[in-house]
């Protein structure tokens, strides 16, 4: 199973666009989102996507009346982090600042995902991987990416645009 792994769109309408079409293109079975999308105008576009889309919310998602009414009209699935999930036999852990992952228990969590530096982070801590794709709000082309991770091998390939 290939999941997409997207963080900070921080209402990029353009950038927006472009990751809906670049996980749709992969074939990703699932996208999660690690918070930070600022309105519910935004998160409307990931609508269509060709799968579901589940994730937390960030510390700029404020306009949460605008959120939720997407959330409901699209059928997505958001909470507050921490976001637990058990998808093709791995524990993943979602949350939107890293901050929060020493105050968390990472239990059995084989896939930890998160947002917030706007950095691109891949790293092994014993047995699980901890990645961020980084950057993709910004203006400048080729600089930004969204994630792929397959949750068989969780080998990640980023999609930059």
């Amino acid at each position: 199973m290939k999941i997409g792994v997207v963080c900070d769109t921080h209402n990029n309408v353009k950038n927006v666009k472009r990751i809906v079409e670049l996980f749709n293109d992969a074939q990703v079975e699932r996208v999660i989102h690690t918070g930070d999308i600022t309105k519910g105008t935004t998160l409307d576009l990931f609508g269509e996507l060709a799968c579901p889309l589940y994730g937390v919310f960030g510390n700029n998602d404020m306009e949460r009346e605008g959120l939720d009414q997407s959330i409901a009209r699209h059928r997505f699935e958001f909470q507050e982090p921490p976001l637990r999930l058990r998808w093709h036999g791995r524990s993943i852990l979602v949350v939107h600042d890293p901050a929060m992952l020493g105050n968390v228990d990472l239990g059995d969590s084989e896939l930890v995902l998160h947002g917030h530096t706007h950095l691109k982070r891949e790293e092994w801590n014993a047995e699980r991987l901890i990645f961020n794709p980084g950057e993709c709000a910004g203006q400048m082309t080729g600089y930004n990416a969204v994630g792929v991770v397959d949750l068989t091998t969780l080998k990640v390939e980023l999609l930059k645009f």
